[in-house]
């Protein structure tokens, strides 16, 4: 793999937390314009991770590069926080939905675009005015977002309340307004968390849309195996901190570290576990 097929790269990454070790000398590549999924048992360090990659931690040791289609790189651990969204381009969600419930559904992608509107404005009142380049950035910035409502099947719920949709279209709306900030990376905390069948078959969709169409790379954490293994290209696995596995699919879910980890067990007792549910089951059957 060149470094231009690269998007993310984390070194050697380590997270401490007073006498704990949330994540130990980590390391894993993203590739450019694919999905990948972080995933891994309760309090593996998913969570950890993700935040040392948007900035919410500032990692013990290692280091995180993300390289721009321009190829200009950016070194994740030494930038402020708001820098990795504004300048990085990278843009994140969160397992608890945090929508402005009492906005509009089209506001709310509006305001993910806030700040290019203020610099339309000048940060003064020439934006109230629609004076100077503010109106046509206004305009441009409607259009984006109508775009992704259009992305999310949410266009004709653009006038209602956020707060009135269905968990799912929920869920939707906050990916939609992630995309309004024109991110190149997109990480996922949970997007499939609360939902049913139905929705995750929308949400998978959703995120087949935004890597054909935008080219964004994707990273998620997620539990629904389901999701991870329909719409994933790449999947990483955390155990206690540490990666245990790191491939395809296909690759992961026949790993024996990553069937131990699942299950509970030691390595070397998979294959009992194994061949005891393969025998109630062809008792079942029998």
């Amino acid at each position: 793999m060149s470094n231009d097929d690269i998007i993310l790269k984390v070194e050697h990454l380590s997270m401490k937390f007073g006498g704990l070790m949330a994540i130990n000398d980590f390391s894993f590549e993203a590739k450019r314009g694919e999905i990948t999924a972080l995933i891994g048992p309760n309090g593996a360090g998913k969570t950890t991770v993700f935040n040392c990659i948007t900035g919410f931690y500032k990692p013990t040791m290692g280091m995180i590069t993300l390289r721009q289609k321009s190829g200009k790189e950016y070194l994740l651990e030494r930038l402020p926080d708001h820098e990795i969204t504004k300048t990085a381009k990278v843009a994140r969600t969160f397992q608890n939905i945090r929508l402005f419930s009492g906005m509009t559904v089209l506001e709310n992608l509006l305001v993910a675009q806030h700040n290019k509107l203020m610099k339309a404005s000048g940060y003064t009142v020439l934006g109230l005015l629609g004076i100077g380049g503010y109106k046509a950035e206004s305009k441009r910035a409607i259009e984006i977002a109508e775009h992704w409502l259009e992305m999310a099947d949410l266009i004709d719920r653009a006038d209602d309340p956020a707060g009135d949709l269905s968990y799912g279209a929920q869920r939707r709306l906050e990916i939609a307004r992630a995309m309004c900030t024109e991110p190149e990376f997109l990480c996922l905390d949970e997007p499939a968390a609360g939902l049913n069948p139905s929705e995750s078959l929308t949400l998978n969709k959703l995120l087949r849309s935004i890597r054909a169409d935008s080219g964004t790379s994707i990273m998620l954490i997620e539990h629904d195996m389901s999701v991870v293994m329909e719409i994933s290209d790449h999947v990483v696995v955390l155990e206690y901190g540490r990666k245990i596995s790191d491939g395809t699919p296909d690759h992961v879910k026949n790993d024996p570290k990553v069937i131990a980890a699942y299950l509970g067990v030691e390595d070397e007792e998979v294959e009992e576990v194994i061949a005891t549910v393969e025998s109630l089951e062809g008792g079942e059957n029998a």
